[in-house]
């Protein structure tokens, strides 16, 4: 057991020293139409003990602003990165999930995705920006967006 305690330890302070930034295995941006948002996706990649997982993650910001976007669709992703562990936004194209941003207008960011992910959180509206979602596998898994 004295043995192994050392290894455990090891583990545990190197997976809490890891960034974000470094797990991340495709990312995109949308600005809209008028330019006063960025939609951003990024799908994160990490590996572990009982703590493996992918998520795909969309964000607001308003232009110009200090302060950092705001998270508003997170889908947990099945299945497998076709590059994993590394940032390749061709090979691992659409966050494993086929995940497309459109702004509609400038106050409406349409987000397609596919691969039958689970929806972890779906903000509809943020700032006056309406967030719709579309899932174009057919599961009829997560939410409803409005409008559907």
């Amino acid at each position: 057991m004295k043995t192994l305690l050392p290894f455990v330890i090891g583990c545990l302070a190197a997976t809490a020293c890891v960034k974000k930034d470094d797990l991340i295995v495709w990312k995109a941006e949308a600005t809209s139409p008028d330019g006063k948002w960025l939609a951003s996706a990024d799908t994160v990649q990490n590996g572990g003990f009982g703590s493996a997982h992918v998520d795909t993650s969309v964000y607001l910001k308003r232009t110009g602003s200090s302060q950092p976007p705001r998270e508003v669709l997170v889908f947990t992703c099945h299945g497998v990165v076709p590059h994993p562990y590394v940032l390749d936004n061709a090979a691992n194209h659409g966050g494993t999930i086929d995940l497309t941003m459109t702004w509609v207008t400038p106050t409406h960011l349409h987000v397609t995705y596919g691969a039958h992910p689970d929806i972890d959180l779906q903000i509809v509206k943020y700032a006056g920006v309406e967030i719709t979602a579309q899932d174009l596998s057919g599961s009829g898994k997560g939410i409803p967006s409005p409008g559907q």
